[in-house]
């Protein structure tokens, strides 16, 4: 039962003044708030010539670098009930500016290396506006117009930047509303749920008296195809968004297969070949082959080249995540490590990672214009055949204008400045994994192939108790440093200071043992070396803590019994 709110009586205020201290609703000042911005000199009028003044200074100043708690937090946020009277601008944005900017997460701080969250360029937010202001909806052309041909663009910028054809391929598919290089989406999650959705149907496309899986499900098609059922293989670095995907497709989450990897954290080739002989043994088809390109806990990327000859030979779709490591194919340095991309059926790159863009702008890319209208939809209210609409390709329906501040991007920094901000993020990696090499008390778990890398606390004695150690003594160890890391972790996120992630994988030097390590990223152009100093610096004295310490003595003991 709702509890009952007291009515108030709204007196007559016009213009929202606070000569009465209460707002007030009706048709005027309704029309007011659609058609008058605030006045310069009003609370969100200053915060917003702030924020276009100094963007990084506002978030410096205005979020609260010591943590809160979630529970304190969440009593601002209680109460269930639409407001029954309106309110101020002003004091909601007050509201905002108290509640909610100062207890949100600095992600474009130079010491916040620990997600995949990248500050943005100062001309995102202004550029931001105008495309919020237009308010396209990008399901369907009545109601983007120009919108549209841009995000044909941008999708035909990353097919190109990828798949590389010729100047013909691009004139004669860009625009035709018979074709389709791609479907613009909310994430990775999305594309790669999208990649696989193709995959499936052209898996099951209709063949003689069969009409496909479209029309008939995924019962009547694996009967058609003899097949116990069908399976996704991706290595034990697959993301997970990629379990999500064959739980949606109704493929199951026990056919999402993984196939162990090897030293070097990369799908193991051999394994693989295994497995897709496993699999046709028994009655299972081979429907999707996924390489990782930039792990999202490590970073590293497949053998993409040696993946797509086992795709091609047991007739499987090949999809690439590069949601992470796309855009390295920019770097003429480090493209070479992305070998085998251009043979994929499908790659997922998400513009919110490394291209520098907010949040909410992912990609799938298909290599033939044709592959997508293996799902294609259409709705004569809306989705017409023959438009040149992508909303006929895409799971979702309404879509903001974002491909905009991609297409900004990619002009603005260039093919150029994007291969300095990943030269230079890769160059930071490796300097950092020195330092934690050479740091007695730290541990580095793998040197980074791209910009990403893995480490964890470990003092110079117990260093030498590891080397020496049995597997059933390190693992002994390896239990007590894994509290150790969870600890550090959790005391510099609450100190505020600097920031890491945390995350959990099997590493091959302690026999596949999974352990927990520190995660760091590194895509903040303004992160330095000194920053980097000061986050080891900062772990090494919080490892001087009593707990820490009385875990440490722990491990000890074990070289002494």
């Amino acid at each position: 039962m709702k509890k009952n709110v007291a009515k108030i009586t709204p007196k007559i205020v016009k213009n929202h003044k606070h000569d009465s201290g209460l707002a007030t609703a009706s048709l005027e000042n309704l029309a007011r708030i659609f058609t008058v911005p605030e006045a310069p000199n009003s609370t969100l009028g200053q915060i917003d010539r702030e924020i276009s003044k100094n963007l990084t200074g506002f978030l410096k100043d205005r979020i609260v670098a010591r943590e809160k708690s979630l529970r304190a937090i969440e009593g601002d946020f209680s109460t269930s009930q639409i407001p029954e009277v309106p309110q101020f601008v002003s004091d909601y944005t007050e509201f905002v500016m108290q509640k909610l900017v100062a207890h949100s997460v600095h992600t474009a701080a130079p010491g916040f290396i620990g997600h995949m969250s990248t500050p943005l360029p100062y001309f995102m937010l202004p550029l931001a506006r105008i495309m919020v202001a237009l308010n396209q909806n990008l399901v369907k052309i009545e109601t983007s117009k120009a919108f549209t041909p841009l995000e044909r663009q941008v999708l035909g910028m990353l097919h190109d930047l990828v798949y590389e054809r010729d100047e013909a391929f691009y004139e004669e598919n860009l625009h035709n509303s018979r074709r389709a290089l791609g479907a613009f989406c909310s994430g990775g999650t999305t594309a790669n749920i999208t990649a696989l959705w193709v995959a499936r149907n052209l898996y099951f496309r209709p063949t003689g008296d069969f009409a496909g899986l479209v029309q008939e499900g995924l019962a009547a098609a694996l009967a058609h195809r003899q097949l116990s059922g069908v399976a996704v293989l991706v290595s034990e670095r697959g993301h997970y968004s990629l379990g999500k995907a064959v739980d949606v497709l109704g493929i199951g989450r026990r056919n999402i297969i993984s196939v162990k990897t090897d030293e070097n954290s990369k799908i193991d080739i051999q394994a693989l070949r295994d497995t897709c002989e496993d699999l046709a043994s028994r009655n299972i088809g081979v429907m999707c082959i996924v390489g990782i390109a930039g792990a999202t806990e490590t970073g590293v990327v497949d053998p993409l080249d040696e993946m797509a000859d086992v795709a091609h030979e047991y007739g499987a779709y090949f999809h690439v995540d590069a949601a992470w490591g796309g855009p390295t194919v920019m770097s003429r340095k480090y493209k070479p490590l992305m070998k085998g991309i251009e043979r994929a059926d499908s790659v997922t790159i998400d513009a919110h990672k490394q291209l520098y863009v907010p949040m909410g702008a992912g990609m799938v890319i298909f290599k033939s214009p044709t592959t997508l209208s293996a799902i294609e939809h259409h709705a004569e209210y809306i989705l017409r055949a023959g438009s040149k609409d992508l909303g006929q390709y895409s799971i979702e329906g309404s879509r903001s204008g974002m491909a905009m501040l991609v297409h900004a991007a990619f002009h603005i920094i260039g093919r150029e400045g994007y291969e300095i901000l990943i030269d230079e993020n890769v160059k930071k990696a490796q300097h950092f994994a020195q330092m934690i090499a050479e740091h007695p008390d730290f541990e580095l778990i793998a040197k980074p192939e791209l910009n990403i890398l893995n480490y964890r606390y470990v003092p110079a004695r117990v260093q030498a108790m590891l080397a020496k150690a049995s597997a059933e003594k390190q693992l002994q160890i390896n239990v007590v440093l894994d509290q150790v890391t969870k600890r550090l972790q959790k005391q510099q996120r609450a100190a505020g200071k600097t920031f890491v992630s945390r995350t959990r994988f099997s590493v091959f030097r302690y026999s596949r043992t999974p352990i927990n390590v520190f995660r760091v990223i590194m895509a903040n152009p303004m992160t330095t070396i000194a920053t980097l100093e000061s986050i080891l610096l900062e772990q090494s004295e919080l490892a001087k803590g009593e707990r820490t310490q009385a875990l440490l003595t722990s491990i000890y003991k074990l070289d002494d019994a």
